[in-house]
Order: structure tokens, then C-alpha cells, then sequence
């Protein structure tokens, strides 16, 4: 059984992770350059057996101006003041069928699911290459392709793709004016904290036992994957340790949610090995914005589960009236 710092400690916990002094640089050029580019998005609707929504292949312009793909599923009772849920996916993970996300359209808020470039070989099927990867020496996994610098790390266009998904979703005629939210879990959690701060008009952010919070610590006190992916490239790269956080600090989101001020709520499990608890409180007691966090002490990684979709449907009810 894997053990973090008492609950009392992680609450109060607060550390002074690594920033690198051109972090809003980096990132407002990042973003900025993948905007020079049309987002270009399509909605081809698809035949299903849903009847309360209609559901759209979505494929849009993300980092490099390489194609993303997502499904969006927008129910048919629609109200006109409503929020567009953006859902990002968990590591080794892809969008799936339209199948497996039904939560949220049948709450009737419209949702798109991004997919993460190059993943899905792991738990649930993908439909997204990643063009750009230059196949520098890694180990398995992704967390450390590209690492040895940031604008070349994987992480760097995944994060882009993530507000590209912000954007492409206003381009769909019906939501073009709504709210959105931003939502995930695991690395998808990571994920909608990274959209919070560097997308345009998002209104609450859910991240679910977010994963690519303080990295570094992650990596020094869990032996379990993902994390474990740097401790292994270090292992054998001793030259490079330096390089490969100062490379990760720009994507952990730690340093996203100090900038993030949106309405946030959090989840976490005090047993969890793979998003460690104090990794998960460094990004929360760092948020910026209006926060609460649920706190699942004997859960590992899988969080709440359907307890904590109840929270977080009451959550966002709850922020979008206020």
C-alpha cells in the first residue's frame, strides 16, 4: 500500500517547485504560433443509436497544425445559456467510441473529447498520430519523448492541442457564444488545469487526481508509471537530470494553476501511487482561483468514481449560478 504525507501535512503543503523565468513567454509564443494557423474545424455528423444527441467526428488543427480528432455529442434539448464540457483523456488513452461518454450529454451540457496524439495503445482506442515526434532516445512511454528541450517535448504540443480543443469547439455553429468547462482525469486532469490557464473563456475547471503535478517529486517517491518513465531516462542519462525537469517544469501544472483563477474543484485519493496525494495538493494549494478538493482517503488512482461525478455535476451547477 503506497502512503503519502498525512492529510493534515498535504493540506498545508506548499512547494516552491521549479518555474523556469521565460515560463509565460514560452508558452504565450507557443500558443500564439499555433493560432497564426486556422483551427479549421469539422463536425461530420455521425449515424448512432443515440437519440437524445447528436453526435459529430470532429477533426481540428492543433500544434504544428497537425490534425486532432475528437467526438462532440450535443443533446438535442439544448438550453440557450448553457455549458460546453471539454473532456481531456487519461494517459495511454484515446477518444474511443462516442459510446463510452454519455455522462455528461445526458446531464444536457454539449461535450467534446479530445484525443491525445499518439496514445491510445493502452486502455481505450485512439485515432490521432503525432507527425512530430522526432524520435529522439526515450524511455517507453511518453513522458520523456522530446525531453531535452521544451519545444520539442511531447508534452509541449499535447498542451497546445488541449486550448486548440477550446478553440475548435466555439467554431461549431450551435455553441459558437456558450460557456465551457474543463475536465479529466488523471492526465486528462493535467490537462483541463493547463487549458484553465492558457485557453481563452473557460468558466470552471474539474481536474480529477491530476497527473504532471510536481513532477519531480512524483518521480523521487512513487515507482509506479508514468512517473516512473523519468526516473527510468535518468537512470541512465545521469548528465541530463537537470535538463529533463527543467524541460518538465514547464508543464507542470503547478505552474498552471498559480496562474489559473477560475472555479476549480479537485479530487484526490490518499492511497493513489501513480498521482501521488502531495503532488496532487502542490498543484491545489497553488490554484489561483475560487478551489475546493475531494478528498477519497481510502482511494487509489481511480478517484471517486461515480461519488465524485455526482460532486462534480452539483459543482459546476453550482459555480455557472453564481
Amino acid at each position: 500500500m503506497f502512503v503519502d504525507l498525512p492529510l493534515v501535512e498535504l493540506r498545508a503543503y506548499l512547494p516552491q517547485v521549479e518555474e523556469p523565468a521565460d515560463f509565460d513567454e514560452f508558452w504565450a509564443q507557443a500558443i500564439g504560433e499555433a493560432r497564426s494557423r486556422d483551427v479549421n474545424a469539422q463536425f461530420r455528423p455521425m449515424q448512432t443509436a443515440l437519440r437524445y444527441a447528436e453526435v459529430f467526428d470532429v477533426t481540428f488543427a492543433g500544434h504544428g497544425g497537425d490534425p486532432i480528432k475528437a467526438w462532440l455529442l450535443i443533446p438535442h434539448d439544448l438550453g440557450p445559456e448553457e455549458t460546453v464540457i471539454v473532456e481531456y483523456i487519461g494517459y495511454g488513452g484515446g477518444r474511443g467510441d462516442p459510446l463510452d461518454w454519455l455522462t455528461w450529454s445526458g446531464a444536457g451540457y454539449p461535450h467534446l473529447i479530445m484525443d491525445s496524439r499518439g496514445q491510445g495503445g493502452a486502455w481505450r482506442s485512439a485515432d490521432t498520430n503525432d507527425p512530430d515526434d522526432s524520435g529522439q532516445p526515450a524511455s517507453p512511454g511518453f513522458m520523456t519523448k522530446g525531453i531535452s528541450d521544451p519545444k520539442s517535448y511531447y508534452f509541449t504540443r499535447l498542451f497546445t492541442d488541449t486550448v486548440r480543443a477550446v478553440d475548435a469547439v466555439r467554431q461549431h455553429p450551435d455553441l459558437g457564444g456558450l460557456r465551457i468547462a474543463t475536465t479529466g482525469m488523471s492526465q486528462g486532469g493535467g490537462l483541463a488545469l493547463a487549458a484553465a490557464h492558457l485557453a481563452e473563456g473557460v468558466v470552471a475547471v474539474m481536474p480529477d487526481v491530476p497527473f504532471l503535478a510536481y513532477p519531480r517529486r512524483a518521480a523521487e517517491i512513487t515507482a509506479s508509471l508514468p512517473y516512473a518513465e523519468l526516473a527510468q531516462y535518468c537512470r541512465v542519462h545521469h548528465d541530463e537530470i537537470e535538463q529533463v525537469f527543467r524541460t518538465v517544469s514547464y508543464i507542470d501544472v503547478v505552474n498552471h494553476a498559480k496562474r489559473a483563477v477560475v472555479p476549480a474543484l479537485f479530487s484526490v485519493g490518499l492511497l493513489d501511487d501513480i498521482t501521488p496525494a502531495s503532488t496532487v495538493f502542490a498543484a491545489f494549494n497553488h490554484y489561483a482561483g475560487p478551489k475546493e478538493i475531494a478528498v477519497y482517503p481510502f482511494s487509489g488512482h481511480e478517484g471517486g468514481g461515480t461519488t465524485h461525478m455526482r460532486r462534480k455535476l452539483e459543482f459546476l451547477a453550482a459555480s455557472l449560478r453564481n
